[in-house]
């Protein structure tokens, strides 16, 4: 037996189309903020953390041949 009261879902596959609510503005400002961070330090971390990871990985490459 089926409940008659019983709603099935009904999915539909249609695309809906989303609109801005607010309309795109043509600004006449000249001034324009550009994003230019500075990421010397990150360069100069990264530099490090490869010559210490490189010159640990060289050690335990010396100290499997002397522990052999």
């Amino acid at each position: 037996m089926t409940n008659p009261n019983k709603k099935r879902s009904v999915s539909s596959t249609v695309a809906t189309e989303v609109k801005s609510p607010v309309p795109a503005r043509t600004s006449s400002r000249s001034s324009v903020v550009e994003f230019n961070p500075d990421y010397s330090y990150v360069k100069k971390d990264l530099t490090r953390i490869g010559i210490l990871a490189g010159s640990f990985f060289v050690i335990l490459v010396v100290l499997s041949f002397f522990l052999r």
